[in-house]
C-alpha cells in the first residue's frame, strides 16, 4: 500500500479573495481521492516540525523571528504571504508532512504528501511562497537511517529549487536535480548538481526526454540510496506561472517515468506535489490527481 499524508491544515489559511496562491488545492486533492475510493485508513496526520528541530538546520534568528511574527515586512513580502499564527502553524505542519513522508518511503517503499516541495526557502530567508525548506530537511531525515548514505532530491517543479540547491550545496550525501523553466523565477538562479533548463513552449516529447535522460543520468552517478521527488504540475500548458506546454497526459507520463524508475532500481521515493497555479481549482486538481494515478493510489 501507497502511505499518503494529509492534514486539513494544508488548506486552512486565510487569503485575499485574489491571493496568488491556490490553497484550496490540497483540499481537494483529498476530496478527490476520497470520491475515487481511497479510504481514510489510507492516510497519516503529520505533527508539526518544531521550531527547535528548524534551528538545527536554518538560520535561528529567522527561524525564531518568522514564528514569533517580528520578521520585518520586506521579508514577509518576499515570501508572499502575510504573517498570521495560522501561517505558521499551517507550514510547521506541511514541513512535519514530508518528513513523515520521507519516513514511510523508506518503510513502504513509496509515500505522498498531499503538499510540500518548499524549495524556494533558503537557511536565512523564505521566498515564493516557501518558508521553511522541506525537501532538505526531509533528506536529512532520510540520512539518520540504516543503510542511507546519499539522497537525490529531483525536482520536476517549473522553477528552479534555488533554495535546496543552496543548501544542499556543501553537503555531499544530498544530491539536487533541478528541471525547470529557462525564464522564469526565480530570476538568480543557484547551482544544482544538475540544471536542465527549458525554454518556454517546451512540449511533451522532449519534455520527456529531458526527465528520463536526467534521472538516468543522476542515478548513474550519484548512486542514490534514496529519491525525493517534487511533482510540480507549473509545467502544464493551462498553468498561469509555467511558461511550458505538457499536456495533463504528459504529466502522467512523466510521474509515471519516475515512480517506474525508482522501483526498477530498488529505490524508495518520496513524493510531494510542488506548484501549481491555475486559478480553476477543479482544473489544477485534476493535474495534481495524475500523481496519484501513476503512483497506483487510483
Amino acid at each position: 500500500m501507497t502511505a499518503l499524508v494529509f492534514h486539513p491544515i494544508y488548506s486552512q489559511l486565510d487569503l485575499a479573495v485574489r491571493h496568488r496562491f491556490p490553497i484550496e488545492k490540497y483540499q481537494g486533492i483529498r476530496d478527490r481521492l476520497a470520491a475515487q475510493g481511497v479510504a481514510d485508513k489510507c492516510f497519516q496526520q503529520p505533527i508539526p516540525v518544531s521550531s527547535q528541530d528548524l534551528c538545527q538546520v536554518f538560520n535561528p534568528q529567522y527561524v525564531q523571528q518568522l514564528v514569533s511574527g517580528t520578521l520585518d515586512a520586506k521579508a514577509m513580502r518576499r515570501i508572499g504571504f502575510p504573517w498570521s499564527a495560522q501561517l505558521i502553524q499551517r507550514s510547521l505542519t506541511a514541513v512535519g508532512g514530508t518528513i513523515l513522508t520521507a519516513e514511510l518511503a523508506l518503510q513502504h517503499g513509496k509515500a505522498l504528501n498531499l503538499t510540500g516541495g518548499y524549495h524556494h526557502a533558503f537557511a536565512n530567508y523564505g521566498s515564493g511562497f516557501c518558508l521553511f525548506n522541506d525537501l532538505y530537511l526531509a533528506a536529512l531525515t532520510m540520512l539518520q537511517k540504516p543503510n542511507i548514505d546519499k539522497v537525490l532530491i529531483f525536482d520536476c517543479d517549473v522553477h528552479q529549487g534555488d533554495g535546496t540547491a543552496k543548501l544542499a550545496e556543501g553537503n555531499p550525501q544530498v544530491y539536487t536535480v533541478s528541471i525547470h523553466g529557462e525564464k522564469n523565477f526565480p530570476h538568480r538562479k543557484q547551482v544544482s548538481d544538475l540544471d536542465f533548463n527549458l525554454p518556454k513552449g517546451t512540449t511533451d516529447p522532449e519534455y520527456l526526454e529531458t526527465v528520463d535522460c536526467a534521472l538516468q543520468l543522476a542515478i548513474n552517478t550519484y548512486q542514490p540510496d534514496a529519491v525525493i521527488y517534487d511533482a510540480g504540475v507549473d509545467i502544464h500548458i493551462n498553468d498561469d506561472l509555467g511558461h511550458l506546454h505538457i499536456s495533463t497526459q504528459g504529466v502522467y507520463q512523466r510521474d509515471c517515468l519516475v515512480f517506474d524508475t525508482c522501483q526498477q532500481q530498488g529505490l524508495p521515493i518520496a513524493a510531494v506535489i510542488g506548484g501549481g497555479y491555475q486559478r480553476d481549482i477543479a482544473a489544477l486538481v485534476e493535474v495534481h490527481i495524475q500523481l496519484f494515478k501513476a503512483a497506483g493510489v487510483i
